[in-house]
């Protein structure tokens, strides 16, 4: 066999203050322009192994064991020899890319300063033609290259990250979840094209992903990491479809339960009214241009259809899945149906009364019966108050509960959502949770006025594949003890199809098709939706 080209030996890594080992006697190989996965639940120990592989620790960690890259030990290499080595022989492309582009330098910007940081024998005329042909790589036009990452989407903006990546020709990248906040078109064609410049580069690539199904599509072997150790390790094939380790199973058998659709009941209009009617709803944004411009270039201004002329009910009890690409408008479509931004023109009814039309304090009233569970639960979660306190807060808000009866309240809540012992977690902080445990704080707060309908926007994006399928249960069984009607926001198909009664798909601010989540699936019938279905990658059955 040839040298590896990336080699990590019993490598042992603790975090300052920590006796644990986040990372405890794991050893991998990686051979140039292999791919490799890496996956396992959060706090494994994934993103400290990738980190470790570029000596990005903080300088107080406890490391033992060894990492060579092309039989060089980096855990010994000088800050000079790591200044070359970080981008010129390893590159890290992370989850968020805004955690890596500069919000005040335009894109361009960022690759030319790179590459004059590492080859300042360029001029700036070359390292602009390099930064361009590198844009170009990753399907990024040229004239876009002097644009600033917020005029960016979010699939643009972590190709702009992988092309910061590949600008001085890495032998090895290592992707941090770099797809996990996309929608499944983007994120498809994300990994597409990182594998392709793998392929044409002979670069090796460690993916590191909770995410099952991603994995066994476009890398060549997989490692499950759990509790900071490496459980299981081999072919793609292999451990997907014959798993040898207990954790790997169970991984396997969460991605697999979520694709296996549930069996939903009709819903019928005659005796599920309405819970909520849409009508011809708008929310339009206009782009004023400044006074300079409009010397230059007298045009009209430009003009946002961020919803652009929806209809549509929500019946009561039932659970209706809107899908769609990131900047279709699906959020923007919750915020106004909840009036956090009025619309521009349309109704909303609610239970028969028009929100559009409704002062602030009844619309602060009605609110109590809508709630909203958002994709990220440590934002919306405020980290000075205890979880009591955070659940408590909307009954003391609305007047609902006096402080003795709302802590009676929330203890029966807690209870209710799977957090026990009930007086630990009261008086607990949401940093000191987990994201599973925070996504159930964020169900209890939800629930505890008594709503009639929430809105989920990406409830369970960030959250692996295990964890995802205890919440997704959890939010089932609450809808049937509580009556419940969910209007369910996601960018992954599998988990509408598991969960939803009907799926609307939604595209440049339209529904574009709604039906039945089994007719939608096995018989699209607009073409945008075809499109959707084909790029959802699919984790087979073990064969036989």
């Amino acid at each position: 066999m040839a040298d590896p080209l990336f080699e990590i030996k019993n490598l042992r890594v603790a975090y300052p203050g920590q006796a644990a080992w986040a990372v405890d006697d794991v050893s991998l190989m990686l051979q140039p322009g292999e791919k490799l996965g890496l996956v396992g639940e959060s706090g494994c120990g994934k993103s400290t192994l990738g980190r470790a592989a570029l000596k990005l620790l903080p300088s107080s960690s406890q490391v033992e064991g060894d990492a060579r890259f092309q039989g060089a030990s980096v855990l010994g290499f000088s800050p000079t020899e790591l200044r070359h080595f970080r981008g010129e022989a390893v590159a890290l492309v992370f989850q968020d890319p805004m955690t890596r582009l500069n919000p005040l330098m335009t894109v361009g910007e960022h690759c030319i300063e790179t590459l004059l940081a590492h080859q300042p024998y360029l001029s700036r005329q070359q390292a602009k033609l390099k930064t361009i042909e590198t844009l170009e790589s990753v399907s990024i036009p040229a004239n876009r290259q002097r644009q600033y990452p917020h005029e960016f989407s979010g699939g643009m903006r972590q190709r702009a990250a992988i092309a910061l990546a590949l600008l001085l020709d890495p032998k090895l990248i290592v992707a941090d979840e770099p797809t996990t906040s996309l929608d499944v078109t983007v994120s498809a064609q994300i990994l597409q094209e990182l594998t392709r410049l793998c392929q044409e580069r002979r670069m090796a690539l460690i993916l590191i992903s909770h995410d099952l199904t991603l994995v066994g599509e476009y890398c060549d072997r997989v490692a499950v990491m759990y509790n900071g150790k490496v459980v299981e390790t081999g072919p793609v094939q292999s451990v997907l479809y014959q798993p040898q380790h207990k954790y790997t199973r169970s991984l396997l058998e969460a991605a697999l339960h979520l694709q296996n659709p549930l069996t939903h009941p009709p819903i019928h209009p005659s005796t599920h009214p309405p819970i909520l009617q849409i009508r011809d709803l708008k929310q339009h944004y206009t782009l004023e241009q400044n006074p300079i411009a409009r010397l230059f270039s007298p045009q009209s201004d430009s003009t946002i259809r961020a919803v652009d002329g929806i209809t549509l009910d929500i019946h009561s009890g039932e659970i209706l899945g809107l899908v769609g690409e990131s900047g279709c408008g699906k959020s923007t479509l919750s915020r106004t149906i909840l009036q956090l931004a009025r619309p521009t023109s349309g109704r909303v009814e609610f239970l028969g009364e028009d929100l559009t039309h409704l002062s602030r304090r009844a619309l602060r009233r009605r609110r109590r019966q809508i709630q909203m569970i958002f994709q990220d639960p440590h934002a919306c979660l405020n980290p000075m108050m205890t979880v009591g306190q955070g659940i408590a807060d909307p009954l003391l808000i609305h007047r609902l509960a006096s402080p003795l009866e709302a802590k009676r309240r929330v203890y029966a809540m807690l209870e209710r959502v799977g957090l026990t012992p009930m007086e630990d977690y009261y008086n607990r902080y949401p940093g000191d949770l987990s994201g599973g445990q925070q996504q159930r704080v964020a169900i209890a707060r939800a629930l505890i006025t008594q709503p009639k309908l929430i809105i989920c926007d990406e409830p369970v994006s960030m959250l692996d594949a295990s964890v995802q399928a205890q919440v997704l249960e959890l939010m089932l069984e609450l809808k049937r003890e509580f009556d419940l009607t969910y209007l369910f926001i996601t960018h992954d198909l599998w988990v509408a199809r598991f969960l939803c009664d009907r799926i609307a798909v939604m595209q440049c601010g339209k529904i574009v098709e709604l039906g039945p989540t089994e007719e939608l699936f096995t018989q699209p019938q607009h073409p945008y939706t075809r499109n959707l279905l084909s790029a959802v990658p699919l984790l087979a059955k073990e064969t036989s």
